[in-house]
């Protein structure tokens, strides 16, 4: 199965978000911080604004990425990811129960290897906005330099010729 994971061409994710993602935590759209609560979109400012119309969250310490790469991910490490998101749930967003908690996690990363329909060490982006109905994400293929000396230019810790 394909799973988006955080990565960092440079470092700037460091000086834009509060509380940046570390490359290599698996990642999904966490559009859901956005929704709902006492979380206006429309009010955000700096850094919550930038994480809004940009970013991507980390699992591990949900932080935002403003890229994710197509990786494999193995089942188990699918399941850490469910379990994670759902105590994220109970813990910050107040899930009324455990099981509403897995449901909407194992939503969330469904959802996230629903954009990983593409090559293994695709790069991904994201775009945020506020419609007539709520929230809209597009997600988009992000195009560079496709082979250097070094490799594909964005493959963490691997090189071709």
């Amino acid at each position: 199965m394909k799973f988006p994971m955080t990565i960092r061409i440079d470092q700037s994710d460091e000086y834009i978000f509060d509380n940046p993602a570390q490359p290599g935590e698996w990642a999904v759209s966490g559009a859901f911080a956005f929704a709902g609560g006492d979380v206006d979109p429309e009010n955000l400012d700096g850094a919550d604004e930038i994480a809004f119309a940009t970013a991507f969250m980390g699992t591990s310490g949900f932080g935002w990425s403003t890229f994710v790469i197509v990786q494999e991910i193995e089942a188990a490490d699918f399941e850490a990811v469910v379990e994670t998101l759902a105590d994220h749930f109970m813990a910050r967003y107040s899930a009324p129960s455990r099981d509403t908690a897995l449901t909407a996690a194992r939503e969330e990363a469904g959802f996230a290897v629903s954009l990983c329909d593409h090559p293994l060490g695709t790069l991904l982006g994201i775009e945020r906005s506020i419609g007539d109905d709520g929230v809209i994400e597009q997600f988009r293929i992000v195009d560079g330099q496709a082979e250097s000396a070094h490799g594909a230019a964005w493959m963490p810790g691997e090189s071709e010729g």
